[in-house]
């Protein structure tokens, strides 16, 4: 029996890089990179505040009512609101200025849709990377099970620690303000407010890529002067969390803690 080969390709898409590590017969390959893209597009046509013709767009200017959108936007909202209620407020859809904004569910969206393409091309074996948001399948294209690096909020050229995914564990994601600077809302430092809260940097690893990034941003946001409290945020979905102060002190989970290593 003949082993897959490996097929690699980058596009832009949603304001990053998406890149794609897929073990995929080849004959199968350019179908599914090409439902990939699609997947990509599609998302992005409908919810991009940036494109005036998206239907999140019409939303926000009024010419459209939530009652009367397409059900995929009011899935998104809905599972935004889910998450809202699960993080008491600090993963939120809505923005201080009222508009509606569901970016923080709709890249993790797209790539699970990915995920879930790329399994039905028959790959077993994957990666699936948007903007350091990371859904995982079976093993890498050593065998062995996947590891990412962490970069260090202070240094984004200077790699933090890496962890390698266990357990139920399958994605793996980043919020922070090193590159992309203050664009999280802190939920617990007045309302509509811009700047650093206790973490400068968030990286959760999750058995899916919506909660983690989900749990990402609402960890980041949720400013309440007590660091440690990321765990309550995390625990109950049985995420594992690496958080970066502002000043450099690092809190992990368990499972994290127990593999950085000592010069990291």
């Amino acid at each position: 029996m003949t082993t897959a080969p490996w097929h690699h390709d980058r596009f832009a898409a949603m304001g990053t890089m998406v890149s794609l590590g897929v073990q995929l017969a080849d004959d199968a390959w350019p179908a599914a990179l090409a439902a990939a893209k699609a997947a990509f597009e599609e998302l992005e046509a409908r919810f991009s505040l940036y494109r005036p013709e998206s239907e999140l767009s019409h939303i926000a200017d009024g010419s459209l009512t939530l009652p009367a959108a397409s059900d995929e936007l009011r899935d998104a909202y809905a599972l935004a609101v889910r998450w809202r209620n699960e993080t008491g407020g600090a993963f939120t859809p809505d923005r201080p200025d009222g508009v509606l904004d569901l970016n923080g569910v709709v890249k993790a969206l797209a790539i699970e849709q990915v995920g879930a393409v790329i399994r039905a091309a028959g790959a077993r074996n994957f990666s699936v990377n948007a903007g350091g948001d990371i859904l995982y399948g079976g093993v890498d294209a050593a065998g062995e099970p996947w590891t990412t690096g962490i970069t260090d909020p202070l240094d984004p050229d200077v790699l933090l620690t890496s962890v390698e995914l266990f357990g139920e564990h399958r994605a793996i994601a980043t919020s922070g303000f090193s590159e992309r600077g203050q664009h999280i809302w802190l939920h617990g430092a007045g309302t509509g407010s811009f700047g650093l809260g206790d973490f400068s940097q968030v990286t959760v690893m999750a058995t899916d890529i919506v909660a983690a990034d989900a749990l990402a941003t609402a960890i980041l946001a949720a400013s309440d002067g007590r660091p440690a409290a990321f765990a309550d945020l995390a625990g109950p979905h049985g995420a594992e969390v690496l958080a970066v102060t502002p000043d450099g002190a690092v809190y992990a989970t368990p499972g994290i803690r127990s593999q950085i290593t000592a010069d990291s």
